[in-house]
Order: structure tokens, then C-alpha cells, then sequence
């Protein structure tokens, strides 16, 4: 399992939020992306993609893991 825990506080633009994303396997032999995201005390939303491959569900967390740093 790897998981990745992001947080970006900027008190000037009254900013504080996490993101958490999580690769996990399933019992079925495909891998499942589990992402959470929102404002650090919150409760947090949560999506899940299912994948195929390791390889593919690596490639996107990789993606979602630099699009959440930019923001």
C-alpha cells in the first residue's frame, strides 16, 4: 500500500487543505486509487478509481499527486 498525505497552509489567503491518496490492492488482482481532499478539519471527499494494472494506477497518482502540489 502506499499512501501520500499533502497539506498546504497559507494563513494570508485563508488556506488550509489537505490531500491524501492511497494505492491499494484488491482482493481481485486490480488496484484501487483511493483520494481525499478538502479543508483540513473537514470531513474530506473521497473518490475512487478502480485500475487494471499497478502500472496504471501508479501513473495516475503520480498525476493527481502533481496537480494537487500546483494547486
Amino acid at each position: 500500500m502506499t499512501l501520500i498525505h499533502l497539506k498546504r497552509i497559507d494563513p494570508a489567503r485563508n488556506m488550509a487543505r489537505f490531500y491524501e491518496m492511497a494505492l491499494q490492492p484488491t482482493f481481485f488482482g486490480q488496484f484501487t486509487l483511493l483520494r481525499e481532499w478538502d479543508r483540513i478539519g473537514q470531513a474530506g471527499r473521497l473518490r475512487a478509481n478502480l485500475f487494471e494494472d499497478e502500472q496504471a494506477a501508479a501513473a495516475m497518482l503520480f498525476t493527481n499527486c502533481r496537480m494537487a502540489a500546483i494547486k
